[in-house]
């Protein structure tokens, strides 16, 4: 029943982008706190059959960003909710791409606009493992629509107000483990 590859299949991609939902699991390399996360917000992007990306928005810790800085290792699971039951997970490579990188505005353009304040970053991931499994565990829900909460704090918060809020929150992880560099700098 379960199957794995090294690609997205066009099929793949297609459930993905339909998806609201998906959750990234990260861990340091050595002792820590592992972290798993729920995301949504179609913030998700499928680039190629071998490259993934996500908006990455303010939170009240970094944990991944500071994983992916340490060690790469990324793990993204999506769960049939709606319609027949699948299990799809993503396992690679992550980096995390700052506001202040090269390539920041031309992959911020593919997704759908959301407020600057809201955003702290955007995390790509190179694909080496694509799994997928029936899901039959996985209870059916309908989706209500999207929270409106992250861009009304992102709003009342402003670009600046953000900016210290993750300067206090998000340049270091839980373990200490460097996170964000972009709160710090000038640009």
């Amino acid at each position: 029943m379960g199957k794995a590859t090294t690609s997205l299949s066009a099929e793949q991609s297609a459930w993905i982008a339909a998806q609201h939902l998906f959750f990234v699991a990260s861990a340091p390399s050595s002792g820590g706190h592992v972290n798993c996360s729920p995301k949504g917000l179609d913030s998700f992007l499928v680039r190629d059959p071998h490259t993934v990306a996500w908006l990455d928005f303010v939170g009240s810790g970094a944990e991944t960003i500071a994983h992916l800085r340490e060690n790469g290792r990324i793990c993204v699971l999506f769960c049939a909710f709606e319609g027949p039951p699948k299990i799809l997970r993503l396992h690679g490579e992550g980096r995390v791409v700052e506001p202040q990188d090269p390539e920041f505005l031309e992959l911020l353009a593919r997704f759908p606009k959301r407020p600057a304040a809201a955003l702290r970053a955007l995390l790509v991931i190179t694909l080496a493992r694509v799994a997928e499994s029936c899901g039959f565990g996985v209870p059916e829900m309908e989706f209500v629509g999207e929270r409106s909460q992250m861009t009304a704090w992102a709003e009342r918060k402003g670009e600046q107000g953000a900016r210290d809020y993750q300067r206090e929150k998000n340049v270091r992880s839980l373990d200490g483990l460097p996170a964000l560099r972009w709160p710090e700098q000038d640009f």
